[in-house]
């Protein structure tokens, strides 16, 4: 037996901090996400993707609305729904999940073909169009969610419905090939498999892999000429192989390049079939791209994907704070990858990048209320040029309610509403805790419980309820210089090896053992390749990047200064947001300089303050910056 995650129904979060989180999502973001698919919430952008269903069955009649890929949105809620009735089981929201699957069940054609777009507007052109058509990729994500729905809500009939449309999948190209144009059909048929044991989907899902980057040309002869008809929304350019990653097969490829969503599903992908098949040479281009990405090509939040043009990776160290694309859906992608990665290898590094999505990149994309979304997650806004002036038109100050294009809101509902399963792993002789996340979990060797202060305190306590002979490893964050373990009364050390200190023992019931760490504030400083962040500096406190807004200020953001040695002051509360957010405090006494760079003669005192990341753009709209003068 090789590492395996404790899966979600053995696991119970009862956190300080992610507990709130998870119930905003049951009590609010996927209500509120489910009236949209209905179109029942005036004022934002429509859906209309239910009505595409009910359409496709010959209920209603009218045109398709929206992207070719709106189906996803569907299969996305559905997933977090399923999660959702895990965590606080709801009878009405049961019966309109029901309902919603039975209409996707009237829509699926006799062969088990499932496409709204293709069967209410282009039917003619089923599987004609790989590269842009997102037929495969809304398939994959129905089979999340139907895996979802059988494993965390005990229901079948969207699995039933799933392993028809996966027949028909693998009946078709296990015949022919083809290359999925938008990496998910990957994923998806690796959770069916582990869900139902058949290895024909394994197996399909390794032959897209394999195929791919084969023959760099294949989407040039295979993607037929469409005048007129733009279905992503923009032209994808079938010779554009970096773009595709198709330009090298996958096991050879070095660097993270292209979509930047497309290339993380591909490598969650890549992962997960390693892990299954002991693929030696998948596993290494995984850890290569992972290396690339998170030390050439990753924010300090965790954002990735610089380039509002085709939402890409662009080249190392690119990585402008103020035009960041770093797309919300591409922060829970890299929670995906580095969580399979987990499965390869117990590093601390994988869980490291998953606390950093977790409470940064991933986070930020949603408003406190739940009802408001980012796609795009910048590290600086100036009112007045983001937004508006060309180059900055995707960097918006302010959350919408809802987007045309709304991968991401759901995206992010189904990893908070199935945080627990990113919490715990195992093998046959250790436990490993990757996470700081209070939960109960049950294990092989026994059930757990961590109850913990992070990110507010560096304290974690776990409390054997059984007993076992087995190594506990807890992963000890990145950022942490020195820390303490004490089981029962006793300091103890521990054998620290790939960021995780393993505490191996008899373990009794009742047995206690205690973390804790200095949670100290650091100045991260900017890499000098980084064109646009020279000189400039970064506030942390453990897992959370802090920033600065105008209303916090009293002088501009951008004339802001990190220099010196100046003693860093935590508060709370911080004014307009929840209580519990420690701010962050440097005194200043500073001249101020002038538009010609000529300074003031008299000293400006003034109070630098700092906000988590994640709670930006919460109050009123003004200026936002990461990064500041700091060397």
């Amino acid at each position: 037996m090789g590492i395996r995650h404790i899966p979600l129904k053995n696991v119970r979060i009862t956190d300080g901090f992610w507990s709130p989180r998870q119930r905003l999502m049951t009590d609010v973001t996927i209500p509120y996400m489910e009236k949209i698919l209905r179109d029942e919430v005036p004022g934002v952008e429509k859906s209309h993707a239910i009505s595409n269903f009910r359409m496709a069955a010959g209920e209603e009649t009218g045109d398709f609305y929206g992207m070719v890929f709106q189906d996803s949105d569907v299969a996305k809620w559905l997933e977090a729904a399923a999660y959702s009735l895990a965590l606080k089981w709801d009878d009405a929201l049961s019966r309109r999940v029901d309902e919603t699957v039975a209409l996707i069940g009237r829509c699926q054609q006799p062969d088990g073909y499932l496409n709204t777009y293709f069967t209410v507007k282009e039917p003619e052109n089923k599987w004609k169009n790989l590269l842009e058509c997102h037929e495969l990729y809304c398939a994959g994500h129905l089979l999340e969610a139907g895996v979802a729905l059988h494993e965390a809500a005990r229901k079948d009939e969207l699995l039933h419905i799933c392993v028809r449309l996966a027949d028909h999948i693998c009946g078709r190209f296990e015949k022919e090939d083809g290359i999925p144009g938008h990496q998910e059909i990957e994923i998806g048929l690796l959770r069916l498999y582990h869900a139902t044991g058949n290895i024909r989907y394994r197996d399909m899902a390794l032959r897209f892999l394999n195929l791919r980057g084969q023959d760099p040309e294949w989407f040039k002869k295979h993607t037929p000429a469409h005048p007129g008809v733009h279905y992503g929304g923009y032209d994808i350019l079938a010779d554009d192989t970096i773009y595709n990653q198709t330009d090298v097969p996958v096991r050879k490829q070095t660097v993270a390049r292209g979509h930047a969503v497309r290339q993380l599903y591909m490598l969650t992908a890549m992962a997960d079939a390693a892990a299954e098949t002991e693929d030696t040479e998948l596993q290494a281009a995984c850890e290569r791209l992972f290396e690339n990405i998170t030390q050439k090509q990753m924010y300090v939040t965790g954002a990735v994907g610089a380039s509002a043009f085709h939402e890409s990776f662009t080249v190392d160290y690119d990585l402008p704070p103020d035009r960041c694309y770093g797309e919300t859906c591409a922060a829970v992608a890299m929670t995906f990858f580095a969580h399979e990665m987990l499965k390869l290898r117990a590093d601390g590094r994988y869980a490291d990048l998953m606390e950093l999505e977790l409470y940064n990149g991933a986070l930020a994309g949603m408003q406190q209320d739940g009802k408001r979304f980012f796609y795009v997650n910048p590290l600086a806004v100036k009112i007045g040029v983001s937004g508006v002036a060309p180059g900055y038109e995707h960097v918006l100050p302010q959350r919408p309610p809802w987007h045309a294009c709304a991968c991401c809101p759901p995206n992010l509902a189904r990893l908070i509403a199935s945080l627990g399963k990113y919490l715990w792993s195992e093998d046959e002789s250790t436990l490993y805790s990757h996470l700081l996340i209070g939960s109960e979990a049950i294990t092989r060797h026994g059930r757990i419980r961590l109850e913990s202060a992070y990110p507010w305190e560096g304290k974690a306590c776990y409390t054997m309820l059984d007993g076992g002979k087995f190594s506990l490893a807890i992963r000890i964050p990145h950022y942490v210089q020195s820390y303490n373990i004490i089981v029962n009364g006793q300091a103890v050390q521990g054998e620290m090896k790939n960021g995780y200190c393993y505490v191996s023992r008899n373990w009794q019931p009742g047995d206690i053992a205690k973390l804790s760490f200095d949670l100290s504030v650091r100045r991260i400083h900017a890499d000098p390749r980084v064109r646009d962040c020279v000189g400039k500096a970064a506030l942390a406190r453990g897992p959370l990047i802090y920033c600065f807004e105008e209303t916090d200020q009293k002088v501009p953001v951008f004339s802001l200064s990190l220099l010196g040695n100046a003693d860093t002051q935590e508060f709370r509360p911080i004014p307009g947001l929840p209580d519990d957010l420690i701010g962050l405090r440097i005194f200043r006494k500073d001249k101020t300089k002038q538009l010609n760079g000529q300074e003031n003669q008299a000293a400006v005192s003034y109070a630098l303050n700092a906000i988590p990341y994640f709670a930006w753009s919460n109050r009123e709209k003004g200026d936002m910056a990461v990064w500041i003068e700091g060397l």
